[in-house]
């Protein structure tokens, strides 16, 4: 398997820089088997049965984009200096590691003040990041880091247009509830209370899963042999209760559909010991490419994804090398909207 085989030109007027209004207005086209069709998100109750689980990460997005002031006084006289911190995640002692621009303009020992109540230091480096230590902790750091900071919204959106009070509401799931991700689990956005409220009442239940999504989800292939490509590691957890769920629906023949492929990587990493989901915690970096064995996916929902990307391989492993490129060639042809923003896809093998 080459990083070439999962390339595709997209244009770049797909790249979607606003979600759709309401949320599940978006498109969706599903592939069930062999078979395409288009609809809308709002529609999954007519592809869903009763007694079908969606498995939900409840990830919380920080405003983990930061812009603040390094002032230093020096023989000539007192300078400043512009300096964006992207959290990333934190370390333990009460650190933060963060993507530093410029990290050159900054010395160890140094503050960087981000607003009048929140600052960070710098207390050392490691990987080309840099780690800090705030202020602030606790609730009163969470409360700092929501009026200081703003989304990290994903390179492709943030290209076109800065990070916004309304990315605030958009780039969050109406159920986030655990925070630490500094990317969404994007297929999630596509929900609303209404959605929510027709599944339950078409006997779709729910299982609540976390995993924080980390920046190394968009760290491009680097390598053209994908099978020695190294993933990024990102902290999750399957609770008893999610675990015995999972196993309920599996023993009355329900389908277990993870909404995203953070859900999805999450499950089959629990899986993957004893062949069922079992409950877990940690650090999880499985890599999913063709050949994978899935052990707990009966089919997965999730948006259209980046040219010779991770994720282009997982989906590609899901359905098939031929009938993923099938359904891309018909979200191309169709118009379709890419990436964090856009639409979506019900991939059923």
């Amino acid at each position: 398997m080459l990083l070439s085989d999962f390339d595709f030109p997209l244009p770049e007027d797909l790249i979607a820089t606003r979600p759709a209004s309401p949320r599940s207005a978006a498109r969706l086209l599903v592939a069930e088997g062999a078979r395409l069709t288009d609809a809308v998100v709002r529609d999954l109750p007519d592809w869903l049965r009763p007694g079908d689980r969606l498995v939900l990460n409840d990830t919380r997005v920080i405003p983990a984009r930061l812009s603040g002031l390094r002032h230093r006084h020096g023989a000539q006289g007192d300078t400043a200096a512009q300096i964006e911190l992207t959290l990333l995640e934190p370390r333990p002692g009460g650190l933060w590691a963060a993507l530093v621009k410029p990290l050159k303009k900054l010395r160890e020992g140094e503050t960087v003040v981000l607003s009048d109540e929140l600052s960070a230091t710098l207390e050392g480096r490691e990987d080309g990041q840099g780690l800090f230590r705030f202020n602030l902790t606790g609730e009163d750091f969470d409360a700092a880091l929501a009026r200081a900071g703003a989304m990290p919204l994903p390179p492709y959106i943030a290209a076109k247009r800065p990070a916004d009070e309304q990315d605030k509401t958009d780039y969050q799931t109406v159920w986030a509830r655990h925070s630490g991700a500094v990317a969404a689990p994007t297929a999630s956005l596509h929900f609303d209370a209404p959605l929510l409220a027709a599944l339950e009442a078409h006997g779709v239940s729910f299982t609540h899963v976390t995993l924080h999504v980390g920046a190394g989800t968009f760290l491009p292939v680097k390598v053209e042999d994908v099978t020695t490509h190294r993933m990024h590691g990102e902290w999750g957890e399957v609770t008893a209760q999610a675990a015995a769920e999972i196993a309920a629906t599996k023993a009355a023949g329900g389908r277990v559909i993870p909404v995203g492929t953070t859900a999805l990587r999450l499950i089959e990493t629990a899986a993957r010991d004893s062949g069922q989901v079992v409950p877990w915690q940690g650090v999880t970096d499985i890599f999913i490419y063709p050949g994978f064995n899935f052990r707990a996916a009966d089919a997965l929902m999730t948006n259209f994804h980046l040219p010779k990307s991770t994720l282009m391989m997982l989906v590609a492993a899901f359905m098939g090398k031929a009938r993923i490129d099938r359904v891309y060639a018909h979200a191309l042809a169709e118009r379709y909207r890419f990436f964090s923003y856009g639409d979506a896809s019900l991939l059923i093998p």
